[in-house]
């Protein structure tokens, strides 16, 4: 049995489970530091480049098919999204894709700012889950962004999406790469997971790992 195997264990499943088996709902949108809600659940937060798969895997965490705003739009989220319920102490956070090229550049500096202000100021702030597309790996940005969050102390966590899409053999490489790549970073987390939104598949592990986290 691997260390991930005896991690995720059958009660810490059943926890993610029931986690996400609540009805989730739209809380507000932050453009501004002063417009963050007040201290009190925990929050995690999803980042990743533009049209990586954020929207997606939060409404497929959710059950909501329109929770989180989808878009082909590259840098369509401009603002923090926060998501929740009413049973949970549990806040989920949509962060602005980053690496997108089609907005200007002052407006892409401000939304930087919001996002590592909050970053480096939100002491509720457990884990960041950095997503990954699987066909891709880690790009130059996306190392960009990770040494942004070393700097700032911020634990994270590498979550591969749209795992469907490339074969078996290709995903074990990319996980061997990745974690190896991460062994060099001060802040990241030591386990991923991989994720297809579309197929469901490793929802359930990440599920009990937000579990875990709460």
């Amino acid at each position: 049995m691997s260390d991930e195997d005896e991690f995720y264990t059958k009660d810490l499943l059943n926890d993610g489970r029931l986690m996400f088996a609540k009805r989730w709902d739209f809380i507000t949108s932050v453009t501004d530091m002063a417009q963050l809600p007040e201290i009190g659940n925990t929050e995690i937060a999803f980042a990743g480049r533009s049209n990586v798969g954020k929207s997606s895997l939060i409404n497929a965490l959710t059950g909501r098919h329109g929770l989180a705003r989808t878009s082909s739009t590259p840098g369509r989220t401009q603002m923090l999204n926060f998501f929740g319920n009413e049973e949970t102490p549990l806040t989920i956070v949509d962060m602005p894709g980053y690496g997108y090229a089609q907005a200007p550049k002052d407006m892409v500096d401000a939304w930087t700012r919001l996002v590592f202000s909050y970053l480096r100021g939100r002491p509720t702030l457990r884990r960041i889950f950095v997503l990954i597309d699987s066909r891709h790996g880690i790009k130059p940005n996306d190392s960009e962004a990770m040494s942004l969050l070393d700097k700032a102390a911020v634990s994270y966590q590498i979550v591969l999406t749209k795992s469907d899409k490339i074969k078996p053999p290709q995903l074990k490489r990319l996980e061997e790469e990745t974690l190896t790549l991460l062994s060099k970073r001060v802040a990241a987390f030591p386990r991923l997971i991989a994720t297809s939104s579309e197929k469901n598949q490793g929802l359930d592990l990440l599920k009990a790992e937000i579990a875990s986290i709460v």
